[in-house]
């Protein structure tokens, strides 16, 4: 009987492919009901409520970053496996178009995988770097 893959490896195929453009990739390992969620205060989602399914996080989230960003990456620090949880400490890297401003922002994941595929996903991260470089200001 094979081995099935380890949630940590899910989780760095996920942000590989992230990186790389393979958006067909990453929904591979997408649950077809996933709940993702940015952080709260995130310019594109300012409440933190989720998008569920891929139609939702296609257009809503997907297309709208890699119309907005050049160069953006997801640099994977560390993980950390805890049953059917991931917990990635990430930075991310990236210059906003149409402000011209870069990032170097220090974000957290917390991923809920069952049987292999992501069912939840939970972004932190440094909201007011994002508001900045994106044009929204601080919200203080």
């Amino acid at each position: 009987m094979a081995r099935s893959k380890a949630n940590a490896d899910v989780i760095r195929e996920v942000i590989d492919a992230f990186n790389r453009g393979d958006l067909e990739r990453v929904l591979s390992h997408l649950h077809p009901a996933i709940d993702w969620a940015l952080a709260e205060g995130h310019p594109y989602s300012p409440d933190g409520a989720p998008w569920r399914a891929h139609a939702e996080l296609i257009k809503s989230f997907f297309m709208r970053a890699g119309a907005d960003w050049e160069q953006f990456a997801v640099s994977l620090q560390k993980v950390h496996e805890a049953g059917d949880h991931v917990v990635a400490e990430v930075r991310y890297t990236g210059r906003f178009k149409s402000t011209g401003a870069r990032i170097a922002a220090q974000g957290c994941h917390i991923w809920q995988l069952r049987e292999g595929k992501v069912v939840r996903f939970q972004q932190y991260v440094d909201t007011a770097q994002l508001r900045v470089a994106m044009g929204a200001g601080t919200g203080l």
